[in-house]
């Protein structure tokens, strides 16, 4: 069996992207950042100097329907003009390793926008009159003591004292269920049987399933664990696919959506560098995942996810061969063999900030595509912050305070090009990768497996 290890490239743009174009996602909503659209002024004290900047809630516009708002969770990282946004698990961000993560959730719970009533929320502060803004302002601030450890305070008195209220009283509470999640969201095996299974978890009451576009062709159906055909799913809920004997080798796919108010709390982390982002409310918002499944009649048989290992600094490709011949391929220059019924997790280095791009490709036209960008970690006082900030702030601001000379300036700058520049010089350092298997060699005859 012939494996080789191959340089790859490109990151997507900062823009709009296609839904082809998104990395992989263990489902959830896929949202656009709008910019920062509630805010007021705080004074971050950093390395001895003071610096202004603004501080509240950004709105982002959700694929398929639905808006969010959120406040972000890296004070020196910018955001980017339109910067694509995935649902992520904490552990997939700088979150994972917080041990201050609940309290930030807490804060969300108990302040504005989830707290609508600002005289409540004053009098709970002891803060005085609140506004929309100065509330959003006392929140980011409150927030980003814990996120980045920051010394910030807001201008205004009101937001002050209602940051330093959220601070004291804040407790630690668990990280919220995906809105739509799909465990694991690859399978593969034998023509002749049901491959699965995958398990949905959701916040959801209920879920459309959609079968495979070409299932009326293909004979696969989409069934329970009973074997009956299905249409909805709930949290829990054990999906196969049910692939006939005698089915050409292929692949296919199958897609959940649902409707539901995406749970506070949860982490969006863009899909090119750009500042992470934690959410505090949501409209009724569309979100979606999907599963693939892989079969074949005999030969190596993969199946293959990926996800952010930010303990591990890289990218975890698990393999898990399903077939009746070893599926062998080199990471790193080194060779991995998954054997018959073996499932095994490689980790793929990438360094922090970097964009990843690789494809594994397989017999019977077997490909998986991965890309992303690995960011595990704030970025602390590592950006220089400049000394005076522009009298406005930009439409698309909140912290990130490495932008030109413009503190506010977190979204569409002159340094776009030099981060994505950056992010394109160092794509998949030692770690852009298509692996190559060779082509399954031809059965004799047609086997019937159970």
């Amino acid at each position: 069996m012939v494996s080789g290890l191959l340089a790859a490239g490109g990151m997507a743009s900062a823009g709009p992207a296609a839904a082809e174009d998104l990395p992989q996602h263990q489902g959830g909503a896929t949202a656009t950042l709008d910019g920062l659209t509630t805010f007021d002024r705080a004074v971050l004290h950093d390395g001895g100097r003071r610096h202004e900047l603004p501080a509240g809630m950004f709105e982002m516009t959700v694929d398929g329907g639905g808006r969010l708002k959120t406040y972000c969770v890296d004070i020196h990282n910018p955001t980017q003009e339109q910067a694509r946004y995935l649902e992520t698990p904490w552990e997939q961000t700088s979150l994972g390793a917080n041990g201050a993560a609940g309290k930030i959730r807490w804060i969300l719970q108990h302040s504005y926008p989830q707290v609508d009533d600002l005289t409540a929320l004053a009098e709970r502060a002891g803060s005085g009159p609140l506004t929309e803004r100065t509330a959003a302002a006392g929140t980011q601030v409150a927030i980003w003591r814990y996120s980045d450890g920051a010394e910030v305070e807001a201008v205004d008195p009101a937001a002050e004292q209602l940051a330093d209220w959220l601070e004291k009283e804040a407790e630690d509470v668990q990280e919220p269920r995906a809105s739509l999640s799909l465990e694991p969201n690859a399978v593969s095996g034998k023509a002749g049987g049901r491959l699965g299974p995958i398990t949905v978890r959701t916040d959801a009451d209920r879920v459309t399933v959609t079968p495979p576009a070409d299932s009326a062709a293909s004979g696969v159906i989409v069934t329970d664990e009973a074997g009956s055909p299905v249409s909805t799913a709930v949290d829990g809920s054990r999906l196969y696919f049910d692939v006939p004997d005698g089915a050409t080798d292929g692949s296919a796919a199958l897609s959940l959506q649902a409707t539901t108010s995406v749970p506070v709390g949860r982490a969006f982390s863009g899909v090119t560098k750009s500042q992470t982002q934690i959410l505090a409310g949501s409209s009724r918002s569309s979100v979606s995942a999907t599963a693939t499944a892989t079969w074949a009649e005999q030969g190596p048989i993969p199946a293959l996810t990926a996800r952010k290992n930010c303990a591990g600094g890289g990218i975890d490709i698990t393999a898990t061969n399903k077939g009746d011949e070893k599926f062998t391929f080199t990471l790193q220059g080194l060779e991995h063999a998954i054997a018959p019924g073996e499932t095994r997790t490689v980790t793929v280095p990438v360094p922090e900030d970097q964009a990843y791009d690789f494809t594994i490709t397989g017999p019977g036209g077997f490909s998986k595509n991965f890309k992303g960008v690995l960011d595990c970690k704030t970025t602390g006082s590592a950006v220089p912050v400049p000394e005076e900030p522009a009298p406005q702030p930009s439409a698309f601001s909140a912290g990130g305070t490495g932008i030109d000379d413009n503190l506010a300036a977190t979204g569409a700058s002159g340094a776009t090009p030099v981060i994505a520049g950056a992010a394109i010089g160092l794509v998949v350092v030692g770690g852009a990768v298509m692996l190559f298997v060779r082509r399954r060699k031809a059965p004799s005859a047609p086997t019937t497996e159970d």
